[in-house]
C-alpha cells in the first residue's frame, strides 16, 4: 500500500467507528425516550439510522478490505448482496432526508394544522414509498447483474464493466437512478428548507421590532443589557441560516462528488484516478457518520436523553465502587 491507500484506510475505519457509535446512540435514545417515539419525524430518523447502521456493517468494511488488499474482497455472491445493499440503503437514506425536510416544512409553515396534516399513518406511507422506490432500483440492478466489485471505488456497487453488454440500458438506468434519488432529494431539500428559512426570517424580523420597541421604552436600561439584547438579535438571525446550510451543505458535500463521478464515468471513457474514486466513496459514506449529529444528537431532546443515560450509567459504576 502507498501513502494514499493508508490515508484512505484510516479514513474509512474512522468513518465506520463514528458511524456505528453515533447511530447506536440515536437508536438507544429512540428506545429510551417515549416522547421521541411519539413524534412523527422519529420514524424517518429511525429508518435513516437503520440504513446508516447496515451500511456501516456491510458496505464500509468491504471497502476497507478492498483498499487494504487492493483487490476483490470476498466472493461474487457476497459482492452481489453488498452491491444490492449499497444501492438500496443509499437510495433509502436520501429519500428519508427528503421526507424529514417535508415534515419540517409542514411543521414551520403550517404549525396549527401540522398534527392533522402529518400523522403516523402518513409517515408509514411515506416510508413505504421510500422502500418500494429503493427496492425497485436495487432489484433491477441485481437481476440484470449490473452490480459487482468496482476497482475505481474499491467497493461492491454498480459496475460499468459488468454492464458493458447492456450499453444504453445501463446508461439510462444510472441516469434515472441518480436523477430520482440525488437530484430529486436535492430539489426537495432546497425548496422546503428555503421556505422554512423564509418563515424563520419573517419571525425574526417581528421579534426584532418588538425588541427594539422595548429598548426604546426602557430608557433607564443598563447599556450591557441593551448590548446583550442586540447580540441576541444577531445570533437569532444567523441560527436558522446555519441550520439550513448544514442540512443542505452536508448532503451536497457528501453525495455530489460521488454522483458526479458516476455520471462522468458514463459519458467520458477516459481514466479516472482510483484515489479520487475512493475519496468520493468515502465522502458518501461520511454522510452516515454525520446524519446522527445533523438530525438528532445536536437537538435539545436528544442531548437531554443522552445526559440522563450518561448520569444513570455513571451512578451504577460509582455506587458499587463506593
Amino acid at each position: 500500500m502507498d501513502a494514499a491507500d493508508v490515508v484512505a484506510s484510516v479514513l474509512v475505519l474512522g468513518i465506520i467507528i463514528v458511524s456505528l457509535l453515533s447511530n447506536v446512540v440515536v437508536l438507544i435514545c429512540f428506545v429510551y425516550n417515549p416522547e421521541i417515539r411519539k413524534q412523527v419525524p422519529g420514524l424517518f430518523i429511525l429508518n435513516l439510522t437503520f440504513c446508516n447502521l447496515l451500511l456501516s456493517v456491510s458496505n464500509m468494511p468491504l471497502t476497507l478490505a478492498g483498499v487494504i488488499t487492493t483487490g476483490h474482497p470476498g466472493g461474487s455472491g457476497v459482492c452481489q448482496i453488498v452491491g444490492f445493499l449499497d444501492t438500496f440503503l443509499t437510495t433509502n437514506s436520501m429519500l428519508s432526508m427528503a421526507a424529514l425536510s417535508i415534515d419540517r416544512w409542514v411543521a414551520v409553515v403550517f404549525p396549527l394544522s401540522y398534527h392533522s396534516r402529518i400523522r403516523h399513518r402518513d409517515a408509514v406511507m411515506a416510508l413505504g414509498y421510500t422502500w418500494i422506490h429503493s427496492l425497485c432500483f436495487s432489484t433491477v440492478a441485481t437481476c440484470r447483474s449490473w452490480v459487482g466489485y468496482h476497482h475505481l471505488y474499491a467497493s461492491c456497487t454498480l459496475c460499468n464493466v459488468r454492464a458493458k453488454g447492456a450499453g444504453i440500458q445501463f446508461l439510462v438506468f444510472t441516469v434515472a437512478l441518480h436523477s430520482l434519488t440525488f437530484l430529486l432529494t436535492l430539489v426537495v431539500l432546497c425548496v422546503t428548507y428555503l421556505k422554512v428559512l423564509k418563515v424563520a426570517r419573517f419571525h425574526c424580523k417581528r421579534i426584532d421590532v418588538i425588541t427594539m420597541q422595548t429598548l426604546v421604552l426602557l430608557v433607564d436600561i443598563h447599556p450591557s443589557v441593551r448590548r446583550k439584547c442586540l447580540d441576541e438579535q444577531k445570533r437569532r438571525r444567523l441560527r436558522a441560516t446555519k441550520k439550513i446550510s448544514t442540512f443542505i451543505g452536508t448532503f451536497v458535500v457528501c453525495f455530489a462528488p460521488y454522483v458526479i463521478t458516476r455520471i462522468v464515468e458514463l459519458f467520458c471513457p477516459g481514466p479516472i484516478s482510483p484515489h479520487w474514486g475512493v475519496l468520493s466513496k468515502c465522502l458518501a459514506y461520511s454522510k452516515a457518520a454525520s446524519d446522527p449529529f445533523v438530525y438528532s444528537l445536536l437537538r435539545h431532546q436528544y442531548r437531554t436523553t443522552c445526559s440522563l443515560l450518561a448520569n444513570k450509567v455513571l451512578k451504577r459504576i460509582i455506587l458499587p465502587a463506593s
